[in-house]
């Protein structure tokens, strides 16, 4: 059987790559810390379960829901909205659901753009916005995140063609990989640049949970005429420890929100109406869930930092989602780095280099482990003497 030419335009799953190393060392019977991984370790709450088990019990859950979302889902994502961040939105105009919000990302290119027009990517991003690329036949521009900018676009140094060429902006904060935030000021920044220059934003907001454990990451649509120019997705996967549930929503510009809802009406017959009751739970709970997930977080990303800077590794003082963004010692690659300390000391993290060009010199750590098995995986690599 011969793929499609579509099929074999899709780019290399990075994070399949990953995981194959990291199973190939623990084939060896090494005890591998894996620190690569984006993948909450911890149980999806109690209650979430429970009303997705009643759920399960009402025969009316094992038809065919709504196409476009059960009208109690997208009502709570309303209110949860209103609740968290003051924005409010019109449930059925300006919501869509979605199974996990790496389907928008990927939708969005098909339903927005055509082929040959332009998307803006960050650099470093989250690898699987290519994916959306290729289905669409689009042309791509990586704008650099940068460090000393605060791991935000700068959006002077745009030219004056890739202004005129732009179609789409994807961003992404909390920001897988750094960590980095974005300000409010930012954002009313980011509004008035696609006003000026037709541009329809996408924020990820996939880690808007996660913040320092005391204060949550601004929202995009808390700036004034967010709606006006694009769309955030937002997804339960981190917020409430429901990655295998495959549960989320995007929420913004109607325009958008109905490009969506037409692309899935072709794709998909809805989300399983139980999903979509476990959703209605973690939503209207209020904010104690999401606190202490943060907290726990935050809790590690200290554990590990401090126990980092006692062998001399200085991690990028960011504090959103659930990761540490490290610099690689000198004499290494991202990827040399990272294979050494799979191979020597069984740690597996991931190679910066696989979010983008601006990603390399650097290592995402995942959080997503117990403090003490972070702290015993600096102790390894402590052991290699690379940062004295």
């Amino acid at each position: 059987m011969v793929f499609s030419t579509k099929l074999n335009q899709l780019p290399k799953q990075f994070f399949a790559s990953l995981v194959a190393k990291v199973n190939k060392k623990i084939a060896t019977g090494a005890d591998v810390i894996n620190l690569g991984q984006g993948n909450p370790d911890q149980a999806t709450p109690a209650f979430i379960v429970e009303a997705t088990k009643q759920a399960l019990d009402d025969p009316m859950t094992h038809k065919y829901s709504q196409f476009r979302g059960n009208h109690e889902y997208k009502q709570a994502a309303a209110d949860f909205y209103y609740q968290q961040y003051g924005v409010t939105v019109d449930p059925e105009t300006e919501i869509a659901v979605m199974g996990g919000s790496k389907i928008g990302l990927v939708e969005l290119p098909l339903a927005l753009l055509n082929p040959g027009e332009t998307i803006v990517l960050p650099d470093p991003g989250y690898p699987d916005y290519l994916s959306g690329i290729a289905l669409a036949d689009v042309k791509s521009e990586l704008i650099p995140l940068r460090p000393e900018k605060g791991y935000l676009p700068d959006y002077s140094e745009w030219s004056p063609e890739l202004k005129v060429a732009a179609k789409l902006l994807y961003l992404n904060y909390p920001n897988n990989p750094t960590g980095a935030q974005a300000t409010p000021e930012f954002f009313d920044e980011t509004v008035q640049f696609a006003k000026e220059n037709d541009l329809i934003v996408v924020h990820d907001f996939a880690y808007g949970a996660l913040g320092n454990g005391q204060t949550a990451p601004a929202s995009f649509l808390q700036a004034k005429g967010a709606k006006e120019v694009g769309v955030e997705l937002y997804t339960l996967s981190k917020t409430y420890n429901m990655a295998g549930w495959r549960i989320a929503f995007a929420v913004g510009n109607p325009e958008v929100i109905e490009a969506i809802n037409l692309i899935q009406d072709h794709l998909f017959v809805g989300i399983f109406p139980a999903l979509q009751a476990a959703g209605v739970a973690a939503l209207t709970s209020g904010q104690e869930p999401l606190q202490k997930i943060a907290a726990q977080y935050a809790s590690r990303r200290q554990a590990f930092v401090t126990a980092a800077a006692k062998i001399g590794w200085q991690a990028y003082p960011s504090d959103g989602a659930f990761y540490c963004w490290m610099p690689v010692p000198k004499g290494h690659t991202s990827e040399s780095f990272s294979d050494l300390l799979l191979d020597e000391v069984a740690v597996a993290v991931a190679p910066g280099v696989g979010f983008g060009e601006q990603g390399e010199g650097f290592v995402r750590v995942g959080l997503t482990i117990g403090e003490a098995r972070l702290v015993e995986a600096v102790e390894r690599i402590g052991t290699l003497h690379l940062f004295e």
